[in-house]
């Protein structure tokens, strides 16, 4: 359960944009008054950015399962119809990454999204994506923010306001979905009993995604909505899907033969993680690699691979048994997706869940990555431990990942740290030698053993992201321990 709020947590903050999206309490700083603000600034942002490219007047508006999303949307709709925009608003929830769909089938400006993606219930927020089908840079969200602070769009009504058309978010989506695979091998396997699929959409907005994609026999956790998850958040980590893995797990003993699969979907379906055969847990860590041997040997794709620092070491390895360049960039999916609108990319990934596709859209996409994992599944007849197994037996890579978030005492603390990352970084951690630092976003200390400890810290709050990477499950605690330690005494 969330901790309650001190009246200082609920103190309204400055309306700021991260790197996807605006976020905020609902109720505290995240309200009716101030989205109807923001709503009709980030239309005019959009046609500032891409009237010369796209001469429609249109934005989508879509939203998501959480607390007061469809009347948050409604408003949003009808702030920018009066502000002289044409307004394709949703006619019910749908994935984010749906919305973006629409946005660039529709030739659209853009759409504007209602949601808060992975955070906790007390939480929503508002994405802005480009009529090309992605998150838009930061330079048209510094661009609404500063329209905000200096008032420019404030009661600045059309003399001629927009309409106001809903639309079905899904339909074109799923059809656009089913054309990347071959739905009916997945539908066959499903149907004859040799694959079982389980799918977490932790009350979120892939709800009867996977259903309406493939067929009725899917079984769904978590469907019902659910504005507080549970008391948890809709994020695809270990410690929310506790029903999951149990329930592959005792599916496994009732049935130990044929393929099973949990797939794992955020709170608005552009972030997966999986669950294999046996009840373990799978990150997009181990999702990647597979992906791109999927991609690039039964399906035939070319093209470049991004991954984020964060990514793990296995990922360039498999691009090179395929000879597939590489692409390593910041931690945040706007930097991939801003590679994606420049080069030929096969596929783009980031260790948090969120994985797109060059052939598709500029975009993380959770329902078409499941759809990949099934087929790989069904095509290889294989389970995904095994197939990453093969994977670290092929490369001869093998290693394990883990991450912590590690609270400070305060933003002066953050400070110190940083400081001495600056002027005296360490040339061992946990007994190995430092061979390099990267700073190309935090400090990557990579070690003679191979490993590596990636120290991050949070632009907004006193936290410091702690990831490693280690030939043993031992030595990445024994990293991350490293690090705790080393921050607790500065």
């Amino acid at each position: 359960m969330a901790a309650p709020l001190s009246p200082a947590s609920l103190a309204q903050k400055p309306i700021a944009f991260g790197t996807d999206g605006w976020r905020g309490v609902i109720a505290a700083d995240f309200t009716f008054e101030r989205v109807v603000q923001v709503a009709p600034a980030a239309a005019q942002a959009l046609a500032q950015a891409y009237a010369d490219t796209t001469p429609s007047r249109t934005i989508v508006v879509g939203y998501d399962r959480r607390f007061l999303s469809e009347e948050f949307a409604q408003a949003v709709a009808q702030a920018v119809s009066a502000a002289g925009f044409e307004v394709m608003l949703s006619e019910s929830y749908a994935p984010t990454p749906a919305f973006s769909w629409a946005a660039k089938q529709q030739n659209a400006l853009g759409a504007l999204v209602i949601t808060a993606s992975h955070n906790p219930g007390m939480y929503s927020g508002l994405k802005v994506k480009g009529g090309f089908g992605g998150s838009v840079s930061p330079e048209v969200t510094q661009r609404i923010e500063a329209m905000l602070k200096d008032g420019s769009v404030l009661s600045q009504d059309s003399s001629t306001p927009g309409t106001i058309q809903t639309f079905d978010p899904w339909q074109s989506y799923c059809d656009g979905l089913r054309r990347n695979v071959d739905i009916a091998a997945i539908q066959t396997a499903i149907a004859s009993g040799q694959l079982t699929v389980f799918a977490d959409v932790m009350h979120g907005a892939a709800a009867t995604g996977l259903a309406r994609l493939i067929g009725s026999d899917i079984h769904e956790l978590h469907s019902h909505r659910d504005p507080l998850f549970g008391g948890g958040a809709p994020e695809p980590l270990p410690r929310y899907l506790t029903t999951l893995l149990q329930t592959v797990q005792a599916h496994r003993q009732q049935h130990p033969t044929g393929l099973a699969v949990g797939l794992v979907f955020d709170g608005d379906s552009d972030r997966i993680a999986a669950v294999d055969g046996q009840g373990n847990f799978l990150s997009s860590q181990v999702l990647i690699p597979i992906l791109i041997e999927h991609l690039a040997v039964r399906r035939g794709y070319r093209g470049e691979v991004i991954k984020t620092i964060s990514g793990s070491n296995l990922i360039p390895q498999v691009a090179q048994l395929y000879n597939l360049p590489v692409y390593e960039t910041p931690i945040g999916y706007k930097y991939i997706a801003d590679r994606m609108r420049e080069t030929s990319v096969l596929l783009g990934g980031e260790e948090s869940g969120g994985i797109g596709y060059g052939h598709h859209i500029p975009e993380r996409d959770a329902l078409l990555s499941a759809l990949y994992v099934l087929e790989a599944m069904v095509q290889s007849g294989r389970d995904l431990s095994d197939l990453y197994a093969s994977l670290q037996q092929q490369t001869g890579y093998c290693s394990t990942y883990d991450r912590i978030d590690l609270p400070l005492a305060s933003m002066d603390v953050r400070a110190r740290l940083l400081e001495q990352l600056q002027t005296q970084p360490p040339t061992e951690v946990a007994g190995q030698t430092v061979v390099d630092c990267l700073t190309v976003d935090g400090y990557k200390f990579r070690l003679a053993d191979q490993s590596w400890l990636l120290i991050r810290f949070s632009g907004t709050e006193p936290v410091l992201r702690l990831y490693s990477e280690a030939a043993t499950p031992e030595r990445v605690q024994q990293n991350l321990a490293w690090a705790k330690d080393w921050a607790s005494q500065i």
